[in-house]
């Protein structure tokens, strides 16, 4: 018998490390909004705080139907005049960190939106030679490949955004191009619900805040209510988002220690799709990840 033993040990060691390597890569983590203001600090200084595990550089304000794209990063660089190129080694340390760093398509405030599914494509195909993994005499981010694409869809119609991410998902035969949604809370949502049905999003993350009927007001009644009804969408990887402080959002702000004792227990117990917490922004980040990234 102590021979089998002896024998079995290797392989019942193997099969624990592969269980520990899959839940590794399963772990749920935290994904930030930077670039929309400058005093929130670089890029390189936001990974190597080691809270995130995705960043999304926010936002390519302007595109589609024609228009000269924008990016908008705040105070932090200037594309038209070549200084946002700097930021390409910030980007790969970032990667370097095994942190995924998406350009983030829209917000708030922004002149875009697509007018037909040929322009979806033509907007795909600026992405991947301007952004991704293909080739632009013009690159705004200097030579770093990002690792995929953000849709913050907050203005215009719900149309052609399905179109835009078939595209993209189509370029992944050449490089994996994630790719990530960042609806309202408000189920579905208006910009984001059928582009989300196509199943092609690898990660989605709601913005349970600036919404009263399903941000966290007086207790978490309503937003788990409607967490419920997003886990039914078909992503395998649903991220809560909250504001970082009261400041962030017009409403939904969480206390991290209510958060973390009562929010996250209820939503990770009611669908094995929770895959985290997202936050917006890096700006107003002055310890709430680092107090929550314990419990995420």
């Amino acid at each position: 018998m102590a021979g089998l033993t002896w024998l079995l040990l290797p392989v019942l060691s193997s099969s624990l490390l592969m269980v520990s390597l899959f839940q590794s890569a399963q772990a749920a983590g935290i994904a930030v909004y930077w670039g929309q203001h400058g005093d929130e600090g670089s890029l390189a200084d936001t990974c190597a705080s080691g809270n995130y595990q995705f960043v999304n550089l926010a936002f390519l304000t302007t595109f589609g139907g024609g228009k000269t794209p924008v990016l908008n990063l705040a105070g932090h660089c200037d594309p038209p005049s070549g200084t946002c190129a700097s930021l390409s080694a910030e980007i790969k340390a970032c990667q370097n960190r095994n942190i995924k760093v998406l350009l983030s398509l829209g917000g708030q405030i922004g002149n875009y939106g697509l007018t037909s599914a040929d322009d979806a494509g033509q907007v795909a195909n600026y992405l991947w030679n301007t952004f991704l993994g293909g080739q632009s005499g013009s690159r705004p981010l200097g030579d770093a490949v990002l690792d995929g694409i953000d849709f913050d869809i907050e203005t215009g119609t719900g149309l052609y955004w399905d179109d835009l991410a078939r595209a993209l998902s189509r370029f992944s035969s050449q490089k994996k191009v994630y790719l990530s949604a960042a609806p309202q809370c408000p189920f579905p949502d208006g910009h984001l619900s059928t582009a989300i049905g196509t199943g092609l999003f690898d990660y989605v993350w709601i913005q349970f805040y600036n919404n009263g009927q399903c941000q966290y007001g007086a207790n978490a009644d309503n937003l788990i209510a409607r967490w419920n009804q997003w886990t039914s969408v078909q992503s395998n990887q649903i991220f809560l988002g909250v504001p970082a402080s009261a400041d962030a959002a017009g409403g939904g702000y969480i206390p991290p220690n209510v958060l973390t004792s009562q929010v996250l227990p209820s939503i990770k117990s009611s669908s094995p799709k929770y895959a985290g917490v997202m936050i917006w922004n890096k700006y107003f980040d002055r310890g709430y990840s680092a107090a929550i990234k314990g419990s995420v």
